[in-house]
């Protein structure tokens, strides 16, 4: 039965809403959904409705996807050995093969399907479709520990992007549907596929497109200080400094560095989140107490 003030309830929460409905009217938001929180079907499902809610209270929501342990899972099962130097997954030619088909196929279009079975509309892209992304070859360098050396690292088909072409997204943005984009892009003449780290692509989407913001959905409540709390807000300046003094370390920095590299180009403030807290998103962008850390200028 339901409670005699669930409606009162349900009105007090809208109208707490409208302001930062207002705010982001019409704004797109990136919103990067990790390999990590895409795990729990739950959480699966919050994410989807978060999404449909967004674009049909007008704002433009864009979903950038990752799948590391997807891809990992897959490629056990085939018998492909996988290593990581540099925090990047070195991938050959048949590697990249299994990539392309997990991140733009299967995981893709689940996330589509979802999206889609929540009442939003989403389509399911690339960075090949219509040229959105160009990558070009990542170059990394590592110490030798044997020798002491600095030696470049040779990740195979691993890529950063290069430059952004707007025409699709532009297109995605101002229609009904809602872009859902794998972190898969071709080489400038198009003979060569690249694996572009999730985050890495991200931010460059949120960047191109001039994002009010960009949300890192991740398994971690966002950047934590040395006694392990929340640290709710950063500028660039001070998350640079938290890296420096190691406040910042392991996985947590690329995806810092992302945050920085998206505020320099023009995004109004990235939030990193946990993406298996219930509507995350919802609670992020439509209330007043926000999820995660937000990173700005």
């Amino acid at each position: 039965m339901t409670a005699p003030n669930a409606p009162h309830d349900t009105a007090r929460i809208l109208v707490e809403a409208l302001p930062y409905m207002q705010r982001y009217d019409a704004a797109t938001v990136v919103v990067k959904y990790g390999g990590n929180a895409m795990g729990d079907s739950d959480a699966a499902r919050w994410f989807a409705q978060d999404v449909a809610i967004l674009k049909e209270v007008g704002i433009n929501p864009v979903v950038v996807h990752g799948g590391g342990p997807q891809i990992g899972r897959m490629l056990d099962r085939l018998g492909i050995k996988s290593e990581f130097k540099a925090g990047l997954r070195v991938t050959d030619k048949a590697t990249v093969e299994i990539v392309e088909m997990i991140l733009a196929g299967a995981i893709n279009k689940n996330i589509v399907a979802s999206i889609n079975a929540e009442g939003g509309r989403a389509i399911g892209l690339s960075g090949k479709d219509g040229g959105m992304v160009f990558a070009r070859k990542v170059s990394r360098s590592l110490i030798n520990p044997e020798t002491g050396q600095e030696e470049v690292v040779d990740l195979g088909f691993v890529g950063e992007p290069a430059e952004v072409d707007r025409t699709v997204l532009d297109w995605a943005i101002t229609s009904d549907f809602i872009p859902v984009v794998a972190p898969v892009a071709g080489s400038a003449d198009g003979r060569e596929t690249y694996n572009v780290n999730a985050d890495t692509f991200a931010g460059a989407i949120a960047g191109a497109v001039g994002a009010k913001r960009l949300l890192m959905l991740t398994d971690v409540p966002g950047v934590l200080d040395r006694d392990k709390n929340l640290i709710q807000q950063l500028s660039v300046e001070e998350a640079r400094r938290l890296i420096a003094d190691g406040t910042v370390s392991g996985g947590m920095i690329p995806k810092v560095e992302t945050c920085i590299y998206a505020v320099e180009r023009g995004v109004e403030g990235v939030v990193i989140l946990d993406g298996k807290t219930p509507h995350a998103v919802l609670m992020e962008l439509l209330t007043p107490g926000g999820a995660g850390t937000l990173i700005t200028r």
